[in-house]
């Protein structure tokens, strides 16, 4: 199957309701038996086929009612609206996992895992992220509000700074762990509200044959 030939170089944040450190990162069992989470990109440079992205935002919204891998997930995409219609019609189609090689890219994946897409969200997007600091600010309005910061030392107060290597992971080759939070705020049905949970923090380029090493 030749599929539409795709990649971006994207600075991402994801956060979820599990405990620091993500059990899904070691195919284990989440924390509380489910997963909820959000991730936000921001496209440094990137393409689909003839359709240019450099500098676009895009995030996703998802739940699951049991570990990832047991399904009847539910998923939601949200879109810059600073794109034009191809190009909200290409992030749309790699947050759904098309034109992607099956088992490579996080996106695909989670798409074999999802029972209901809700319909695309096309939003203003303010999205910072600073891999230096360890930190995150996102805020769609009316969507969600949500960050991430260093984990602290419970004792002394001072950052922790931990990071998680997969050199064959379908996300991401290494991302810093860090504390979320995130809340949405009534526009979509899934609902989130993290406060201290596992999020990370990535760079890392996406394309039609996975993560690009």
């Amino acid at each position: 199957m030749k599929f539409v030939e795709w990649s971006m170089d994207v600075t991402f944040v994801a956060n979820c309701n599990c405990a620091f450190g993500c059990p899904c990162q070691f195919n284990s069992d989440p924390t509380d038996g489910t997963c909820r989470a959000y991730g936000f990109a921001q496209i440094e440079k990137g393409r689909f086929g003839e359709v240019p992205l450099d500098g676009l935002r895009w995030g996703i919204l998802a739940s699951w009612p049991g570990a990832i891998h047991e399904g009847n997930g539910t998923f939601q995409t949200i879109v810059d609206e600073r794109a034009n219609p191809d190009q909200r019609a290409a992030i749309e189609a790699v947050s759904h996992g098309k034109e992607t090689e099956p088992g490579t890219l996080i996106w695909q994946v989670f798409s074999t895992t999802v029972t209901k897409v809700l319909p695309t969200l096309v939003k203003n997007i303010e999205l910072s992220i600073d891999l230096s600091r360890r930190s995150a600010r996102v805020r769609v309005p009316g969507v969600i509000e949500a960050g991430a910061a260093p984990i602290k030392n419970p004792v002394t107060g001072q950052e922790h700074h931990a990071t998680i290597r997969l050199p064959n992971g379908f996300e991401y080759t290494e991302a810093e762990v860090v504390s979320g939070t995130g809340k949405t705020l009534g526009a979509s049905e899934i609902k989130l509200d993290f406060d201290g949970t596992h999020a990370h923090l990535a760079r890392v380029r996406w394309s039609t044959h996975g993560v690009v090493r």
